[in-house]
């Protein structure tokens, strides 16, 4: 994930947008990070990712780390110093890279834990009335347990104040990374969840992807055929619909 926030004199806005990166690395306003998504085999204490400036100016970035969460159906980021970034703060010339090494403090027990480490460029001190535009980039931590095991969502249709949802319920071990979800009804339309919507639904989490129904009757069936790709296998079951709008 990646925002930025424009700040010129006597106003600041802020701007939030979401990238889904599934190449080897993120890149944004001259920074690369490699990878985009870090996995912890079980056991394992330390790794490492690598920022590369590829700008013109020298730039410097804080690094912290968050326990993640989902809670009500979304994602939800914790201060958390059981991830350790080596060295928080730092400062890269045009055209370098910087190692940064993160320490896991303790093994996770059960199922596998989840965190994000935040880079945030620091702004440099700007010229009056030259708009400076602050990057922050999010990268998922991934730590399997020892104790091995599957993803298993389970899925159904419900509704809240006249919006529909497809909500999953991972009662696995594992986080599950779900995409290309299309919902079939029975009258024969085609429906979709909004794309904007993260795909990860985290192990023991409960994830709600909006429907986009905009101009289209309200459902009225009993089951949606649901189709989508996951990580461990495609999808294809019938869902129900425990709530209509």
């Amino acid at each position: 994930m990646i925002s930025f926030r424009i700040t010129a004199p006597f106003k600041t806005i802020t701007a939030l947008f979401v990238v889904l990166l599934w190449s080897g690395a993120a890149r944004a306003q001259g920074l690369r990070v490699l990878p985009v998504n870090i996995q912890m085999a079980p056991g394992q204490k330390a790794t490492t990712m690598t920022v590369v400036n590829e700008g013109s100016a020298t730039t410097a970035i804080q690094i912290r780390a968050y326990a993640w969460n989902q809670s009500h159906g979304n994602d939800q980021l914790d201060a958390s110093d059981e991830v350790v970034a080596s060295p928080p703060l730092v400062s890269i010339a045009p055209g370098a890279k910087q190692l940064i090494r993160l320490v896991l403090r303790h093994s996770p027990q059960g199922r596998e834990a989840t965190y994000r480490i935040l880079l945030d460029q620091i702004p440099a001190a700007g010229e009056p009335g030259v708009v400076q535009i602050v990057l922050r980039m999010s990268i998922p931590i991934f730590a399997q347990s020892e104790v091995r095991g599957l993803p298993h969502v389970l899925f159904h249709i419900e509704s809240d104040a006249g919006q529909s949802y497809l909500v999953g319920v991972n009662d696995g071990l594992r986080h599950e990374v779900i995409r290309d979800i299309m919902l079939l009804a029975s009258d024969g339309r085609k429906l979709r969840t909004e794309s904007s919507a993260s795909p990860y639904i985290l192990a023991g989490a409960t994830r709600r992807w909006p429907i986009a129904l905009q101009g289209s009757p309200p459902l009225k069936s009993k089951t949606l055929q649901l189709t989508a790709h996951a990580d461990t296998s495609p999808i294809e079951q019938q869902v129900p619909v425990v709530g209509i709008p």
